[in-house]
């Protein structure tokens, strides 16, 4: 088996299959593509001349590379083409009988120490192995879609797979340019493994209509930096894809997590697979097109919202980061503000580190030094709250602890005029909760900010049962003019960033406590298989162990789902002080300051 890779079967020449194909004939490679029909063999070898053809506009390849890349590939129906190969790679469709009748048929074709490797990244590749009779040289090679642009290559080993063929798919992988990652045979792998269970929460929360398909792909795309909402991701996976994938998952772990969402059958059974059919959870323009057009379920532009209260000033509860991030939001916006914290000294503690953010903003062009002062003189340090006595809008943003949060909310009442705005920043606690606290809940809002709040252009926003209609309406349009991006939510726990985020990452934990994957191929897996700005562990470290164990707490408290309950690991972590990078170590370590 440690003969070179030069010669490589594709079987399955569907859109995985010839992004396959291309990246091995632009790599000197020589391909052999399968299809049982010659038209999927003709349409596979045009995508490939149009998609290199793109390469050479863009500077990518040459005309020549071009050329000899295209000369590089054949294309068969009959498997009786592979029989030269010294690797085949089968993308054929998720199916056992279909793979399976594959490998079988593959042993009377190829050389004994031609390397077989599935693509699936739903089935068992110890299952599929079973079937050869060389199963020493069966294993996993997951590519993820788009294969020429996508870097990351998962290889799976089976208990059955020879080291020499493994470290021999290894080095083609490196060859190929892409970043292979080692892991052992169990449904999803790595990167689907941690994805799709976030997927099918996100299907859930929509099924439940507790936020809408808009605000739950925009949620995690201004929240967490993603590339793609995840309901449009699931549509472009494929619906029915995304059913199999969890059903595999689901028969192993038993993790509800992983139970396909309902509405997930009813789509595919409905064939409303996403962008493939032109419909899924979004209307596509035609089957295949990226382009999204107004459905029945588009909100109108409006929204139909009935009219708002006015806001001129607002009052920030606080002296931390988020409070004085909050506060320099509404004040470059052109609002009043009253920075108001438990004594003067740390409300003008409070205000300077506004004006070292803002002269920061001046040092990188972002603002002249006139508009960075005119902010600064729009916030009025005060050390009690009875400063609030004229604020429109009154917001906290101290500590994440109900009864500190219920007894600020109680002063509010008491201090803020009538039809002032009492709004809390939670990310975790019930808003209801600060509401009964108060004579006026109907005046009692969530606007949940990210860290940092300058910078981060979701808020969400949490109206509670007993929220006024109009409450609702003014905080919207005073997030707008503050430039950012509200979402609607309910009062429940996480909302919508967190309520997904956190089981995904408490997900990553458990693969690290059962021995699954390292932390730094699953971080790897995420960046590059999953586009996620920073893998979980990476995140869980800038957050805070304390901080994600307490959201994890708060979730499993809510749901009462097994599958929420905090990983033991990160459980041990916090209890011995290694809280991330404020504490220096978590799940890595870092240079003290």
């Amino acid at each position: 088996m440690d003969t070179p890779l030069n010669t490589v079967a594709v079987i399955g020449l569907g859109t995985m299959g010839i992004g396959i194909a291309e990246v091995l004939a632009r790599a000197g490679r020589e391909v052999v593509g399968i299809d049982i029909s010659e038209a999927a063999g003709a349409q596979a070898v045009a995508a490939i001349e149009s998609s290199t053809a793109r390469a050479v506009r863009r500077e990518q390849l040459t005309e020549d590379e071009r050329r000899d890349a295209l000369a590089r590939i054949r294309t068969f129906t009959g498997l009786q083409a592979a029989a030269d190969a010294d690797l085949v790679i089968e993308v054929a469709p998720e199916s056992y009988e279909i793979k399976q009748q594959l490998i079988r048929e593959l042993d009377g074709v190829v050389r004994p120490e031609t390397i077989i490797a599935t693509g699936t990244n739903a089935l068992s590749v110890t299952r599929l192995a079973a079937e050869s009779a060389r199963p020493e040289r069966v294993l996993g090679l997951h590519f993820f879609n788009p294969a020429p642009a996508m870097k990351l290559v998962e290889v799976v080993s089976s208990v059955l797979t020879a080291p020499a063929a493994v470290a021999s798919v290894t080095d083609l992988a490196y060859a190929l340019g892409k970043e292979p990652v080692a892991v052992g045979d169990r449904p999803g792998f790595v990167a689907d493994g941690l994805l799709f269970g976030y997927l099918n929460q996100a299907a859930a929360m929509y099924e439940a209509k507790y936020a809408s398909r808009e605000d739950i792909d925009a949620a995690m795309k201004l929240g967490c930096g993603l590339p793609m909402g995840p309901l449009t991701l699931l549509d472009l996976i494929g619906v029915d894809t995304a059913r199999t994938v969890l059903d595999a998952m689901y028969s192993e772990s038993h993790d509800r997590l992983h139970a396909p969402a309902p509405i997930l059958k009813q789509l595919s059974e409905a064939g409303l697979t996403g962008r493939k059919a032109g419909r899924g959870f979004y209307s596509y323009a035609e089957p295949g097109s990226p382009v999204v057009v107004p459905d029945a379920l588009t909100p109108s532009q409006d929204g139909g919202r009935t009219g708002g209260r006015t806001i001129r000033s607002v009052g920030v509860a606080g002296s931390g980061t988020m409070a004085s991030g909050i506060a320099e939001v509404f004040a470059k916006a052109g609002y009043d503000v009253v920075l108001a914290a438990r004594g003067e000294e740390k409300a003008q503690k409070a205000k300077s580190r506004i004006g070292k953010s803002l002269s920061r903003s001046v040092d990188k062009g972002r603002m002249t030094a006139e508009t960075a002062a005119k902010t600064l003189d729009r916030i009025t340090p005060a050390g009690t709250y009875d400063a609030f006595a004229d604020v429109d809008l009154a917001l906290e943003a101290v500590a994440e602890d109900l009864e500190i949060k219920r007894q600020l909310f109680a002063a509010f009442d008491k201090v803020c005029k009538p039809g002032a705005i009492l709004a809390t920043t939670t990310s975790s606690l019930p808003v209801v909760a600060c509401a009964r606290a108060t004579s006026r809940p109907g005046d009692v809002i969530g606007m949940h900010f990210f860290n940092p709040a300058p910078a981060m252009k979701l808020v969400e926003v949490v109206r509670t049962v007993l929220t006024d209609d109009d409450v609702h309406a003014t905080v919207r349009q005073v997030c707008a003019t503050v430039k950012k991006h509200p979402v609607d939510c309910g009062d429940r726990a996480g909302f919508i960033v967190n309520a997904l985020l956190f089981p995904y990452l408490n997900n990553a934990i458990k693969m690290v406590q059962e021995h699954y994957a390292t932390l730094d191929d699953i971080d790897a897996a995420m960046k590059l298989g999953g586009g996620y700005p920073m893998g979980p562990f990476e995140l869980l470290d800038v957050v805070g162990l304390d901080v994600s164990l307490a959201i994890e707490k708060v979730l499993h408290r809510e749901f009462r789902d097994p599958g929420l309950a905090p990983a033991p690991l990160l459980e041990h972590l916090v209890a011995a002080g290694c809280l991330g990078r404020k504490t220096g170590r978590g799940f890595r370590e870092y240079a003290r300051r």
